[in-house]
């Protein structure tokens, strides 16, 4: 742990949430070696076999169970937070919605295009307080959007490269600007997605910064308290991180772990708009501070479908709220509707200016967490199985994360 971060995260969050949050880092560590990580793909598991002898790792049955002594080691070969090109407290337009929203017609469904994504990256360019962009809006093409996002925007990107063809344009980009991250998401519930799980080597192979990113749904895969999701959240995040270590040694990597919270009133789909969603995110962002690992989480959404003034208030308590107790980079904030589905420009220029003026001042008061001891005896009760119907969730649901 970084001992200075840890008294400011003390001074902003209360020890109470900071002690939290160390055992939250526990718990993901305990998961790790008791629980372990489905895994199939060949060069990941030699990468963890190689330390079977010193007692640091055992693979059994295409599962691999880590030792919290080799994840220490693998943290402490990844470069640090003063070793990335992004600073503290920046803003990303992530993700890549599927659709555009019409802001004058006021519905969402339009075809994303080439313009689109051009105006995107010209926005972000010219902005002063975007740092850097993902997707944006997701073309059939995406090499062809690496493409067109790195011509017209020179702040750091991320990207997927899902395909071979993709994998070697970002190697390209990242040999020319030295400021590209790959995304991967390689776990989900202590599980390999053995879809992605080839591209990742590949990416981590080459030594192109990856994104790591990983999200756990209280109520649905994780516990349905903070310190519960967090710890689902986080453990599925230091796999990947680990992962990459072992594999080469000194890439960098990004903890891109956001945390997410059902809610019962949508079908038990994520709420991003949740004064919650972003103080679990604020609190991801804070263990990773202190850990002094890279980082990306989500925060300023919203939960509104079209261009309302709720989606702009949504947007400007959760950016206060960042500023207020301090990140490393948010995504999520500007331009996007509900589920990230719909990119409105209307949204993104209205937050880009909301983040400009935008005060600690502003953000709501709110009842910071402390450890809840049936977080764990949740996962230990049901794994990696739902927690809809879990105890906790019944008790908690409607009471824990503030709307």
């Amino acid at each position: 742990m970084n001992q200075e971060q840890v008294e400011k995260s003390k001074s902003l969050l209360g020890e109470d949430t900071v002690n939290m949050l160390s055992r939250v880092h526990e718990d993901a560590l305990w998961l790790l070696e008791n629980t372990g990580v489905g895994c199939k793909h060949p060069e990941i598991l030699q990468a963890f076999e190689k330390f079977e002898d010193e007692g640091l790792a055992i693979i059994y049955e295409n599962r691999i169970y880590i030792t919290a002594d080799l994840v220490n080691h693998c943290l402490k070969t990844a470069p640090e937070i003063a070793d990335f090109f992004v600073a503290r407290n920046t803003l990303f337009v992530g993700d890549t919605a599927s659709h555009v929203y019409n802001d004058v017609a006021g519905k969402g469904g339009l075809s994303p295009s080439a313009g689109h994504l051009i105006r995107i990256a010209k926005t972000v360019e010219k902005s002063s307080v975007a740092a850097g962009m993902g997707g944006g809006i997701k073309l059939r093409d995406e090499v062809f959007q690496m493409k067109l996002i790195a011509e017209h925007c020179n702040k750091p990107l991320y990207f997927k490269a899902l395909s071979d063809a993709a994998y070697e344009r970002a190697k390209e980009l990242s040999e020319k600007r030295k400021n590209i991250m790959i995304v991967s998401s390689l776990t989900s519930s202590l599980e390999v997605n053995e879809n992605n799980s080839e591209h990742f080597v590949k990416i981590v192979q080459a030594g192109l910064p990856v994104f790591v990113s990983a999200n756990a749904l209280a109520g649905i895969s994780a516990p349905y308290c903070y310190s519960g999701v967090l710890t689902m959240t986080h453990a599925d995040a230091l796999f990947g991180i680990c992962a990459a270590q072992l594999i080469n040694p000194g890439i960098t990597c990004i903890h891109a772990g956001y945390p997410t919270i059902a809610d019962s009133r949508i079908d038990y789909n994520p709420n991003y708009g949740l004064i919650s969603h972003n103080l679990a995110n604020i609190l991801m962002a804070h263990l990773n501070l202190m850990l002094d690992i890279p980082a990306c989480q989500s925060g300023g959404a919203t939960q509104e479908a079209d261009m309302t003034d709720q989606a702009l208030a949504d947007t400007r308590t959760g950016l206060a709220m960042c500023l207020k107790y301090g990140v490393h980079t948010i995504r999520h904030s500007l331009g996007f509707l509900r589920d990230f589905n719909d990119f409105s420009f209307a949204k993104l220029e209205a937050s880009l200016r909301i983040a400009e003026e935008v005060t600690p001042a502003d953000a709501p008061e709110v009842e910071m967490p402390v450890y809840d001891e049936r977080g764990m005896e949740s996962i230990k009760r049901i794994g990696m199985g739902t927690y809809k119907d879990d105890d906790l969730t019944t008790v908690n649901m409607g009471k824990v994360f503030a709307s």
